[in-house]
């Protein structure tokens, strides 16, 4: 169901989709004109590693080097982010390497990672013994607690998709707990004999609804948090990573923002290319334009007003592990942080699109804005703990939320649309995997 909304007074039409009977919603915004606090002309960059503000970007354009997450509260008792996220990436590095060694096994017991650095270490779920080794490489690099499990990850996943094949659209969200003690399911009502369906304990999750989510006069190369506009529907959303695909650098963004074949422009109407992969499973596509290896970002005030904006550096790619903190750059809200993963390996299901699997979801913990309606295809980002005016990719913007979440929205475009603090980003490795992306584009 599509139904326009408008986004602004002076806007084109906002069209939303939403998904599935219980609220999941994809949200692609009307873009024509750049909002009142659009970012000035030209380009922001960010300066290299000790280097200094002003100097040459790609393409020629003005570098700015900026922070966006020293303004915001940090959590847990840490003296900064730096050192929160100094402990978050060491509990990643040593997630990778369990979840890398459980995946080669085909009889793993691993059940799941909780990477939340407010505990103080990293929390490892195993059905049976894990391999001493893995347990000892993985205290090498961070405190580490081995819990039992109940069910091994390959058993909740196989779980997974028997409730899906017997609930169908009865569920929004399903994907295992990342302790191995079931399924996590979302509803918007609940889901009467859940444990029955799926043969393993369910956690039920009811009112849970999602809606994907510029800047606003970008040029060649492309990069990340940047509006585009779909000019064959009259739909916008937001670039997401730069990503390599047969030698090529091409612009990630989001599925149901576009077609095959439809022609992207930014709001000014520069071409911006076609989409030539896509991928409805992962809700990934590309855009055919050159991109580069950096992200727009912005610091706000305390009403999540755009103060400045500036771009970041992009390092590489990593996944984001339950309990990590990241952060979002969508075209409409700006860079929104205080987000907390709270599951990943999720499936969603879609009303008139389809089911999304590799989604992640994670939610804004002071209750305001994480994502909103145009912030759709828009990059995830954790911040490098060793340098916080670079960044990794974690992500890309699939669905808010808007049904039980919605909270008032941020940034360029502060009013005339729906956003929301819960929402949903597919993963990047499984992203990039889904259109056939074999990496991201550095800066």
């Amino acid at each position: 169901m599509i139904r326009p909304h408008p986004t602004v007074r002076r806007s084109a039409m906002l069209r939303r989709v939403a998904v599935t009977a219980f609220g999941l919603t994809l949200l692609v915004a009307g873009v024509t004109a750049a909002p009142a606090t659009a970012a000035p002309d030209g380009k922001a960059g960010i300066a290299a590693p000790g280097g200094n503000a002003g100097i040459a970007a790609p393409g020629g354009k003005a570098a700015t080097a900026g922070s966006f997450v020293d303004s915001t509260p940090v959590p847990g008792g840490f003296a900064s982010w730096s050192e929160l996220l100094r402990l978050q990436q060491r509990m990643n590095n040593a997630a990778a390497q369990i979840t890398n060694a459980a995946q080669r096994s085909a009889n793993s017991g691993f059940a799941g990672i909780v990477a939340d650095p407010t505990n103080r270490h990293l929390k490892v779920y195993w059905k049976g013994e894990p391999p001493a080794n893995l347990v000892a490489n993985a205290r090498a690099t961070v405190a580490t607690q081995v819990l039992p499990a109940a069910y091994s990850q390959r058993e909740l996943l196989a779980a997974a998709d028997r409730l899906r094949a017997k609930a169908g659209d009865e569920i929004t969200t399903v994907g295992p707990r990342a302790d191995g003690a079931g399924l996590l399911v979302g509803t918007q009502d609940g889901l009467l004999g859940a444990t029955a369906l799926a043969g393993v304990p369910v956690t039920v999750q009811t009112k849970v609804a999602a809606a994907p989510a510029t800047r606003w006069d970008d040029t060649a190369p492309w990069w990340g948090g940047a509006a585009w506009r779909n000019a064959t529907t009259g739909g916008g959303c937001s670039t997401g990573f730069g990503v390599f695909k047969n030698g090529n650098a091409r612009i990630l963004s989001a599925a149901h923002c576009g077609n095959l074949n439809n022609v992207a422009t930014d709001p000014t109407g520069q071409a911006m290319g076609t989409v030539s992969f896509r991928n409805a499973g992962t809700d990934t596509l590309l855009l055919s334009g050159g991109s580069g290896g950096r992200v727009f970002n912005n610091s706000t005030d305390a009403q999540g007003n755009v103060v400045s904006e500036f771009s970041n550096q992009v390092i590489g790619a990593s996944a984001s592990q339950v309990g990590n903190w990241v952060c979002t750059s969508g075209a409409y809200s700006g860079t929104r942080c205080s987000i907390q993963v709270k599951a990943r390996n999720l499936c969603i299901n879609v009303r008139d699109f389809g089911q999304v699997c590799g989604q992640v979801q994670a939610e804004n913990t002071t209750g305001l804005n994480a994502v909103g309606q145009g912030d759709s295809g828009g990059p995830v980002e954790i911040v490098n703990a060793a340098n916080t005016l670079q960044v990794w990719a974690t992500g890309t913007n699939t669905a808010i939320d808007d049904t039980n979440t919605s909270t008032a929205c941020t940034g360029y475009r502060p009013t005339g649309r729906v956003c929301a603090w819960r929402f949903y980003y597919e993963d990047i490795f499984s992203g990039m995997a889904g259109v056939g992306a074999t990496g991201v584009v550095l800066g």
